[in-house]
Order: C-alpha cells, then structure tokens, then sequence
C-alpha cells in the first residue's frame, strides 16, 4: 500500500511541476508580448493620421519627439535627398539639414576607401539628424562603387548573370557583400533590387532586370530584402508601379499603355511580395501609366501612391526617381511630388525645389501638415536603422 502510495504521490508531483513550467513559460511570453506592446504604443500627443501600425511604428514616439524640435526649415531639409555637390559639402549641408545625399560613380572615381569613408564622415559629423546615403550599386550595368577598382576588386555581377550561375543562394551572397561593402565606406542605403518585369532583351530595363517572370522576380526581391537585414544597409524596391518595356526616362517622357489588369498581376507582383518581407523603401518611376493617370509620371501622381499606400498596405519610405531627369521636368514638379504623397524627394536643385515648397507653403498650396508627416516617416526610419540613437 505504501509502494503505491509513494508513486501515486510521484506522479502527483510531476503532473504539478510541469504545470508549473507551463505556466511559468507562458507567463514569460505574455511578458515579452506586453513589453513589445508597450515599446509600439502610440504616444496620445502624435496625431491621428500618423498612426498607421507601420514598419517603423516602434519608433513613432522618439520620431514625433524629434519632429516637435525642429525648425520648419529643417523639416523641409529633411525630405530631400540630393545629389552629393561636389564643392562645399560641409557647408551646405550645415545650411539645409537634407535628409540625405545621393552619391554617383564620378563621387567614387579615383579615391581610395579611405578617402570616400573620409567624404561621408565629413557630412555626417555636421549634420544635426545623420544623414541617409544612397547609392545605385544593383550590379551588371550600374555599378557607381564597384567600377572602382580601388573600392572593389571586381565589379559586382548583374542580377541576371547572379541567377543564372547560383541561383537564389549566389544572389544573397551577393547581397550580404555587397552590403559589407556599401556599410564599410559609410554608405547605409542601396537603390536596389530592381524588380521590374522586362523579358525581352529589346527592353531598356532588360539588363538591369532579373530577365525572369513576375512569381521568379518576386522571389529574388524577397531574397535581396531579407539577406539585406542586419547588415547596416537599407534596400529598395524600384521602379514601382512597374517598369514594362518603357523607354529610358533619363532622356525622355515615357507613357505606358499597358492595361491595369496586366499590371496587377504581373508587375506589381514582386512589389507586394518584397512589402512582405520587410522592403523600408520603394522609389517610383517617371513613367506616365495611362491606365492608372493619364496626366502625371508615376512618380508626381497621387493615383499611383494610393495604390503603392492602400492596395499593397506600404508603410516605409517612399521616395522619387531623380527630378533631374527629363521625364520629371514639368511646371512644379517638387511641389507635385510633395502633394502625390512621396516622403523622400532626390534633387538636384535643391534651392529652386525648396524655394517652390515654401511658396506653396505660404500659398495653402501644401500644409505644415503634409510637410511634418512626410518629415515624420523619415525621421521614423532613421530610429529604425539605428542612425538616431538619443
């Protein structure tokens, strides 16, 4: 009776223990989910149409915090990224407070990787908000650092060539050196992957492209945002909604013709998916898409930002193709791209831009509202890659 007695009372104690480490688990999750909770809490002071649950929601209240302690003038600086000058850097960027600058190959030619780290420490030292700096590094045929021997032993290889030798597995290798690479010269966002569906080699998109369908492209940005994470740099899908086979926007209007239809369910395919996985940014093409908005480039068109927003559910960074290129160079074009719902306007000439976003700031053209709100993602941004740390 006894001998039944002690096991009877050992299986008593076990059942209870391992309800005990059960709950005890338990109980550590839900704390881990409240404490998540309360890190993604709004605060009551940020403004009902800032509250998206976006990306970067986590970061809302150090953002808002930041925004309340600019200057109107710093908050426009702040949704510009420019072209790197050449001439003055230091200065210029202690006038304006850009949000960031965007550099080409001719800003690499030559120098050493000391000398380019030195370039960007330089602006970032005297910039207040640290700066995002942009590269179009995709590989193949646009390659601003890698064509640089010094900076790179050999160029990197285009997405296609990546695919056809490795597969999937070669192209987040890719990834990860790359952005090892693009972190070490002080350079924290690439303007990649290219995810637009060009099939044939007659498109001008062609070699910049995967070459492959919408459900392969799809997997290949998906593989470029999530080898990307972790390592310092930023991606960015383009050229959203879609490039097709459109001519080269660099030097000439472009108007689309395709059906809607089409372009849902092909090119923004990959769009979508590389939302999914984690994509911080998307830049818009200059293409005029007539089934969505006869009138404006993609880029300066408030229909197609309403799809990019509400349809794929985007709530990162949405920046412009250069306003420099011809396809952009129409009556007010910053101003247009400001009221189309962009965050991060590139700019060359970044006086004549601010000069009409404060005119029409004092006009009622644009609100102290949009320009805060646009300020704001990008602030939200710079908490979520770690460049703002107070």
């Amino acid at each position: 009776m006894r001998k039944k007695l002690t096991i009877s009372s050992i299986i008593i104690l076990i059942l209870f223990a391992i309800i005990w480490i059960y709950n005890h688990h338990v109980t550590e999750n839900n704390a881990d989910d409240n404490e998540l909770e309360n890190i993604s809490k709004y605060d009551d002071k940020i403004p009902e149409n800032l509250r998206d649950n976006g990306i970067f929601t986590q970061f809302y209240n150090l953002a808002y915090e930041k925004l309340n302690n600019m200057s109107l003038d710093e908050k426009i600086g702040q949704i510009f990224l420019v072209r790197y000058p050449q001439e003055n850097a230091m200065r210029i960027i202690q006038d304006y407070n850009f949000g960031g600058f965007i550099f080409f190959e001719k800003d690499f030619e030559r120098k050493t990787k000391e000398q380019v780290i030195e370039m960007i420490n330089s602006v970032q030292k005297v910039s207040k908000v640290p700066l995002i700096t942009a590269v179009d590094e995709e590989g193949g045929t646009v390659v601003r650092i890698s064509n640089n021997k010094n900076l790179s032993e050999s160029k990197f290889k285009s997405p296609q060539e990546l695919y056809l030798t490795g597969g999937f597995d070669l192209i987040k290798q890719d990834t990860i050196e790359k952005s090892k690479l693009l972190y070490e010269l002080g350079i924290n966002l690439n303007l990649a992957p290219v995810v637009d569906i060009a099939t044939s080699s007659k498109d001008y998109m062609y070699k910049r492209s995967l070459g492959e369908d919408s459900n392969v492209t799809s997997i290949y940005g998906k593989t470029v945002i999530n080898s990307s994470k972790g390592t310092g740099v930023s991606y960015c899908l383009k050229h959203f909604p879609g490039y097709g086979n459109n001519v080269d926007t660099h030097k000439i209007t472009s108007k689309d013709t395709r059906t809607y239809d089409s372009i849902v369910n092909n090119d923004l395919v990959p769009f979508k998916e590389g939302i999914k996985e984690g994509a911080e940014a998307v830049l818009v093409s200059h293409n005029i898409v007539t089934s969505i908005d006869e009138e404006n480039p993609a880029s300066l068109s408030k229909k197609v930002h309403e799809i990019l927003r509400d349809d794929l559910n985007f709530t990162g960074v949405i920046i412009t193709d250069d306003l420099a290129m011809d396809a952009a160079k129409v009556p007010d074009a910053t101003i247009k791209a400001v009221l189309a719902g962009n965050d991060f306007i590139i700019v060359t000439d970044y006086e004549k831009s601010i000069s009409e976003i404060k005119n029409a700031i004092n006009n009622g053209q644009i609100s102290i509202e949009t320009i805060d709100q646009m300020s704001f993602r990008v602030l939200a941004w710079k908490y979520y890659k770690g460049l703002i740390q107070e």
